[in-house]
Parts: structure tokens; sequence; C-alpha cells
């Protein structure tokens, strides 16, 4: 197997402000791509908080021009990253929760997030999902927070091919025991490497765990001690993973 460097951002987001957010996105792709993260995972909803009051009137679309600093420092910094946005496909549509995978090569992908929690509908339309990410022999499924409670989802990303299962979420304290060990369980399962990027403060009147985190098949690769921001860095060489966590 190659060399692959994988990492979860977690970051701490103000309120529906969508450049303050974006400038700290910025700063954390740099910060990745001087440890060599090739694929750098942000938490759901990243660029404006967790906050579904907010999300009709920030949604935007997936090529919306506010996005071209992140996309041009991906390009830049030859890093893909997967941020967490509401997302309009059409004038007029629901709002999806969405994690757009800004390529390393210039591309846009999207995921929309399949499976709502419960009282998402209100503000969200549930999504469709999206193909997993071709990475040399690797690939690279993506989730966004519920959809891992359904075991189906990466269940069906196993079967589909992929080796790694990377979700954006926002786990609180209360959850983060039972979440957590679903995840790892998967993990041991599935035989692939999962990718869990959490908040690393309140957000949306949800006090976040932090605690972001990255599981081989065998346990444990790195976690984040605690809340606040960090990177958390797995890296496989020779088909072992090892794992560190890095202040922001």
């Amino acid at each position: 197997m190659t060399a692959l460097t994988l990492a979860a951002a977690q970051t701490t987001s103000i309120a529906g402000d969508v450049p303050a957010n974006l400038q700290r996105h910025l700063a954390f792709m740099r910060a990745a791509a001087g440890h060599g993260v090739q694929l750098l995972v942000f938490p759901e909803l990243s660029l404006t908080g967790y906050e579904p009051s907010l999300a009709d009137e920030l949604a935007i679309a997936p090529e919306d021009a506010r996005l071209a600093p992140l996309r041009e420092m991906a390009r830049e910094l030859r890093l893909t990253a997967v941020v967490g946005m509401p997302i309009r496909l059409a004038p007029g549509t629901g709002v999806l929760i969405g994690a757009l995978v800004l390529g390393a090569d210039g591309s846009l992908g999207v995921y929309t997030k399949q499976h709502l929690h419960p009282g998402e509908e209100v503000a969200f339309i549930a999504g469709q999902g999206g193909a997993a990410l071709a990475w040399g022999d690797d690939r690279i499924a993506l989730a966004v927070c519920a959809d891992f409670s359904h075991s189906s989802h990466p269940r069906n990303a196993a079967q589909s091919g992929a080796n790694v299962y990377a979700a954006g979420v926002l786990i609180s304290e209360a959850g983060y025991a039972a979440d957590t060990t679903l995840l790892q369980g998967y993990a041991a399962e599935h035989r692939m490497l999962v990718v869990m990027a959490n908040h690393g403060a309140p957000t949306g009147g949800w006090t976040s765990a932090g605690q972001s985190a990255i599981w081989a098949a065998d346990g444990l690769v790195a976690a984040a001690s605690g809340t606040g921001e960090a990177l958390v860095i797995a890296r496989r060489e020779a088909g072992r993973w090892t794992g560190r966590q890095v202040a922001i």
C-alpha cells in the first residue's frame, strides 16, 4: 500500500459568520499541509456552525464564489478538504446539509446528508449521499453525523469497496460514548479506517464533546484530548496506521 495521510479538523465555529470561519478553515488547511496531510475532514456545518435557524439564509450553491478562497488554497497546497455548509442545489429548493469536497486538483464534489437527526426536518431536507472518493487504490466514503447511526450506511460503504469512512459530525458530551462505540465498531467490523471530525466548542445550543478521533480495525489510532481546536492525524506506511494530535 502507498503512504496516505488523513486528518480530522476539530474546529470552533462562530455562529453564522462564514467569512471568519472560512479564515479558520484556511489556517487549518495550511497547518495540515505542513504535516503532510492529503485529505482533511471538517465537522458538520463547519463553515456556519451547527445553526439550523440560520441555514435558510446562509445556504449557498456548491459553486458559490464565497468558497473560491478554499478551493484555491486546496489547489495551491495539493490538499483535498471536506467542508460543511448548508447548500441548495437549485434556486427555490430545500436546504441540504452538505459536505463539499474541494479537490487538490481543483475539482468540486458534493455529498449531502442522507439521514436527518430528529428535529432537523424543520430546517433541512434529506440528501442523497455522494460517491466515494477514489484515491489511488483507496476508496474513501463520506458521512455526515446521523448517517453513521444507521448501520446500513457504513455497511454499504464497505460493500462498495471503501476502506476509509470519513464523517463530519456534531457529537455532544451526552452522546459521545455511545456514538464512538458505534464508530469504533464499524472500523473493526468492516476492516476500514474511520475518521470522525467533531466540533471543538458549543454550537447551536449543543455542548460538543470535541475529542475527534480516528480508528483502525485494531483500535484507536489517535484522538483529540478534549475540546478546543486540534488536528487529529493518521498516516499509513507499509500497511500500518499511526497517529497523533496536533494543537492549532
